[in-house]
């Protein structure tokens, strides 16, 4: 039996990009095309859409004004909203963020780069989607196993438990997050960081530590060295998700801020 294919609602008012995006997207969803705000309700008033993606410039209800009114109504609140817009600027983009966006794809964007960030947010498991990488680091086994349990519906993690071999993994993974612990042997986790920020594409990179050594003094030096966060032993599963969710969301903001700039001075 073939799966069934999930609905998109599709907002522009250029008839010219409605009938461009269904065509590259009809193979895989069922998407319906609206040119107003009004056809935008009046398609939610007849189907349920697994997402809806959307422009800014648009006359009357710009996007703005419209993933506002989706999010004050309890009936269309949870449905992800991802802006496919020329707007290049971070002002739209921080906007779009605040006001609930699921995400910001700039024109001209790619079938593949399209379908990739549909299938992230519909369905974080599937292999055409493309979920941030977090690397733990802990010598103790049951704490990475316990790392990777608590963040795996969400995340790819991947566990280090021999910290010398960091360089040598950094070869075959980028990881958008690490974790990592302040005791180990032969390289703690404050000797980490110096080797992670010596990575061009990991000055930014979020670390957070999660150790059971929570004393002022490594809490300062984690802190002094650029840590992002400072969790401490046991493991609090829902505070380690909230941890990992907001600063891989402000990382991902910031490196598509970095983007935005280097757009424009181009």
């Amino acid at each position: 039996m073939p799966k069934e294919r999930r609905k998109i609602i599709i907002v522009d008012d250029i008839m010219f990009h409605l009938l461009s995006i269904k065509e590259r997207l009809k193979e895989n969803y069922v998407v319906f095309p609206a040119q107003t705000t009004d056809m935008l309700f009046y398609h939610l008033s007849k189907v349920e859409p697994e997402m809806i993606l959307m422009d800014i410039n648009m006359p009357n209800n710009d996007g703005f004004k419209t993933i506002e009114m989706l999010k004050a109504d309890d009936r269309y609140s949870k449905i992800p909203v991802i802006f496919l817009t020329g707007q290049k600027d971070k002002e739209s983009y921080s906007r779009a963020m605040s006001l609930g966006a699921a995400d910001y794809l700039m024109k001209p964007v790619t079938d593949a780069e399209l379908v990739e960030c549909i299938e992230y947010h519909l369905n974080p498991d599937s292999p055409s989607a493309m979920r941030p990488v977090i690397l733990a680091v802990d010598d103790n086994p049951s704490i990475l196993k316990s790392v990777n349990f608590f963040l795996r519906e969400k995340y790819n993690v991947s566990t280090l438990p021999n910290p010398e071999k960091l360089r040598e993994l950094l070869t075959m993974i980028t990881p958008d997050l690490f974790i990592l612990d302040c005791n180990m042997p032969v390289l703690n986790g404050f000797d980490l960081v110096p080797i992670i920020r010596g990575y061009p594409q990991h000055q930014e990179t979020p670390i957070i530590f999660l150790t059971g050594e929570g004393t002022m003094d490594n809490f300062s030096v984690a802190m002094t060295l650029g840590a992002s966060d400072f969790l401490v032993k046991p493991i609090d599963e829902n505070k380690l998700r909230e941890k990992a969710d907001l600063h891989l969301k402000d990382f991902v903001m910031r490196r598509r801020l970095s983007r935005i700039a280097h757009s424009q001075t181009l």
